[in-house]
């Protein structure tokens, strides 16, 4: 079954959302205005769009691979947690940056990407004294070879 996220566009230039041709199920999203910043500047960039999403649903937005390569941006909160409260007319997303080098952002320029995923169930906290599972080496512990 198909789920429904419904779209307010703030901008008509904004290239409309779409899957990109079966790569991910990873959606990018667009800078809806031009940017200009200097090196350690932080800015909220307008993604252009208000969404509702299906009722028991959250977003996640995260940047994409390259948005540091070509524009020197790191989204300050690591990802973005949208919930489906966040659904008015004027809830516009937008993405919390900072810039490690004077860059320029256009409109249209990929910044972003999103999915969607269920809300977490219900889940119960049990206290234990041993997990009684072997150890892997703590964490940082694999991929150092």
């Amino acid at each position: 079954m198909k789920e429904t996220i419904r779209i307010r566009y703030h901008n008509d230039q904004l290239e409309r959302l779409r899957y990109i041709d079966g790569k991910s199920d990873w959606i990018d999203l667009r800078a809806a205005e031009d940017v200009t910043m200097k090196a350690g500047e932080f800015r909220l960039i307008s993604l252009g769009i208000s969404v509702q999403l299906p009722a028991g649903y959250e977003m996640i937005i995260a940047p994409r691979s390259s948005t540091f390569k070509n524009f020197g941006l790191i989204q300050t909160n690591s990802i973005g947690i949208i919930d489906e409260s966040y659904c008015g007319d004027e809830d516009i997303l937008r993405m919390p940056v900072y810039a490690l080098r004077d860059t320029e952002v256009h409109v249209n320029d990929r910044i972003a990407q999103f999915r969607i995923l269920r809300h977490q169930p219900a889940i119960e906290f049990e206290e234990a004294a041993c997990l009684g599972n072997e150890s892997r080496g703590g964490f940082g512990s694999t991929g150092t070879k």
